[in-house]
């Protein structure tokens, strides 16, 4: 049933702005990867796959693109800001869509928190004399305003990061060839050996790439810019695997080179957190210091594709009416941005000042996961089954086998999840529950939805 009571009859909803193209909204998706998180996971994944990262960012980046894809055709049949809470509720039922929706919160709610929080812990290293709590005022302010003034100002500011990234991963790849060139590792750039070598197990490959698949959160982002992107239905299923693909491709040759100049962890001191010592051992100490500052600007940039990511799916629930329509379905009249959702987000920020780490990214985890399962689920449901696009070897192939293949990858992510992520998100899952219980009395009302011509 529609849901229509969001706005008086007499007067012009504000719509979002429509002002995105293909190569901002890359951009936006690469940024949110934050593509230099893969020095901070290399030592882990290394130790773990006996030096074969390379390989485990490839069955990564495999897994990926399938869901990737399942984004892209639902994306086109339903543009609309609300990512996977829309698809689910329109292609399956509104009571999955909103659980679907509910458990999404917790990725794009806390992936801000979480960049906010790396950046603090990057300034208390560089300055541990002045107090963290001035700084992330100051980060979570500039993000909030940036926001409230426009997707294209958040936009701009993430492609020049990006851009940045690049420069600053390419300036540390010429040092690592150089070293490796001249002795260092394996003591030569053509080598099979971060692919496969005799010490090479499918298995731990495979483990290290579940937890690889986590440097992609940020890709399906981007479908939550569907209703700011001119000619969405083409250009966002194109961003989508695009990010994927660059970013996964991006991966690979970094981890390759990487490899060769430590072939093994043994000079690590902590694998854990190995980006520190990979700048001190490639390009020295103030090389080193000048990354830590960069790498603040670069988490800033996540959390702020992060934070429009988070609050444009908050207008899209409370434009359904699932939240309360005034506050969460409100757009600025002039800035044409989701307002009071983009300050609440920004509010919700600041408690980076005390929470911890950990927690938070277990919450992402699980919500990450809900969402790249029911995506592959909902092309399944919408096309192969409601529009019976199952009379041809290519419709059975689109709509059934890849999003069956998307849905048992991300499967092999669940068998891996930390047990603190799977009994944080029942929980966030149980309360979401008893709200819909509550917004729908008992389920005896529908759950509410915005008409397509709303939107």
């Amino acid at each position: 049933m529609a849901h229509n009571s969001a706005t008086p009859a007499a007067q012009p909803r504000a719509k979002l702005k429509k002002t995105l193209t293909l190569l901002p909204v890359v951009m936006m998706g690469l940024a949110y990867m934050q593509p230099m998180t893969l020095f901070d996971t290399f030592g882990i994944v290394s130790g773990l796959t006996d030096g074969h990262v390379a390989t485990a960012y490839a069955f990564a980046l495999i897994a990926i693109l399938f869901t990737a894809l399942s984004y892209g055709q639902l994306v086109r049949r339903f543009p609309s800001a609300g990512s996977a809470y829309t698809y689910a509720q329109k292609a399956i039922s509104p009571h999955v869509g909103f659980m679907v929706g509910w458990s999404s919160l917790l990725d794009y709610l806390f992936m801000p928190m979480i960049n906010i929080l790396l950046a603090k812990i990057y300034w208390e290293a560089l300055v541990p004399g002045v107090p963290s709590w001035i700084f992330v005022v100051l980060l979570v302010g500039f993000m909030t305003l940036s926001n409230l003034k426009g997707i294209k100002t958040v936009a701009n500011f993430n492609s020049v990061i990006v851009v940045l990234q690049v420069v600053v991963m390419v300036t540390i790849m010429g040092m690592v060839v150089w070293g490796v060139a001249h002795g260092v590792g394996q003591g030569t750039l053509v080598s099979s050996k971060p692919f496969w070598s005799e010490n090479a197990h499918v298995v731990p490959m495979i483990t290290g790439a579940t937890i690889l698949c986590f440097s992609f959160l940020g890709f399906d982002g981007i479908s939550s810019l569907s209703e700011e992107t001119k000619d969405a239905e083409r250009v966002i299923p194109k961003a989508i695997f695009l990010t994927a693909l660059i970013g996964g491709l991006m991966f690979i040759v970094v981890s390759y080179f990487l490899q060769l100049y430590f072939p093994d962890i043994s000079r690590f001191k902590d694998p854990d957190a190995s980006q520190p010592e990979i700048m001190l051992y490639v390009a020295g100490k103030a090389f080193q210091f000048g990354i830590l500052i960069f790498s603040c600007v670069t988490v800033l940039a996540s959390g702020m594709a992060a934070h429009a990511g988070v609050s444009r799916l908050m207008y899209v629930m409370g434009r359904d009416g699932v939240f309360p329509v005034r506050f969460f379905g409100y757009i600025h009249p002039k800035w044409r941005t989701p307002a009071l959702n983009v300050l609440l987000v920004g509010v919700i920020a600041l408690s980076s000042i005390t929470f911890d780490l950990v927690t938070a990214t277990a919450l992402i985890n699980f919500g990450a996961l809900v969402a790249f399962t029911f995506v592959n689920l909902s092309v399944i449901s919408q096309f192969w089954i409601r529009e019976r696009r199952n009379k041809t070897l290519k419709d059975n192939f689109t709509f059934l086998v890849l999003p069956l293949l998307g849905a048992l990858t991300v499967g092999a992510l669940w068998v891996n999840l930390e047990e603190s992520s799977m009994v944080l998100g029942l929980v966030w899952a149980a309360i979401g529950l008893l709200y819909l219980a509550f917004v729908t009395r008992s389920f005896r009302n529908p759950v509410p939805q915005c008409s397509e011509d709303m939107m």
